[in-house]
């Protein structure tokens, strides 16, 4: 954590297989000062997936009672499954002092950007990233090695990415994905030039 720069959120969407959960593996590694916005989801937790880590797995009832009582920043229904970030989640990591990087659907950054606009403090904090594949191959291949959807849920998939890359303006920062260590070295780089804004940082008493 720097002291001397306000806490920091970071927004991370890409299309589905697009890179995005690597990205935030390989920012937190480099950023012991930051943390993850841990996401609340109705979908089963896959091989290897730990509740309170990897999400916090709800039930549809217990998903739908915290929309009703307004408890997320922003949730959506994804491929028939609902995800939703706690507002408290996020905001009481930023006060207290720690960075915190969310990795999102296209959706839920619009959501933010919104609620931002009528919410200082989320505003002061909100940076938005989009993680662009090379190509719509490239995205193809991904989807197809990772294992996990039938062949007319890829294509489902990449319809989707086609609408996704369409909002990409709407980011503050395009990454057009390279290798991972590419990747990594430009996230690092607007991380480090966001920290340094001059709405960000508090100059040392100089008496």
């Amino acid at each position: 954590m720097n002291e001397q720069s306000s806490p920091i959120l970071i927004v991370l969407s890409a299309p589905s297989g697009g890179g995005k959960t690597t990205l935030c593996q390989q920012v937190l590694a480099m950023r012991p000062g930051m943390v993850r916005g841990i996401t609340c989801t109705t979908r089963a937790p896959r091989a290897g997936e730990r509740d309170g880590i990897d999400y916090y797995f709800l039930d549809q009832a217990a998903f739908q009672q915290r929309v009703d009582a307004r408890l997320f920043l922003e949730y959506a229904n994804v491929y028939g499954r609902g995800y939703g970030t706690l507002r408290s989640e996020v905001m009481d990591k930023l006060r207290q002092g720690q960075d915190v990087i969310l990795s999102l659907d296209v959706q839920g950054v619009a959501t933010i950007q919104a609620k931002a606009l009528r919410d200082p403090e989320l505003k002061r904090a909100l940076v938005t990233v989009f993680l662009a594949p090379p190509s719509m191959a490239v995205l193809t291949e991904r989807l197809k090695k990772r294992g996990l959807d039938a062949p007319a849920e890829i294509e489902k998939r990449l319809s989707a990415a086609r609408q996704e890359l369409a909002q990409a303006a709407t980011f503050n920062y395009i990454i057009v994905s390279g290798t991972v260590a590419e990747d990594a070295r430009r996230m690092q780089a607007i991380v480090e030039a966001e920290k340094l804004r001059q709405n960000r940082v508090r100059l040392p008493s100089y008496e």
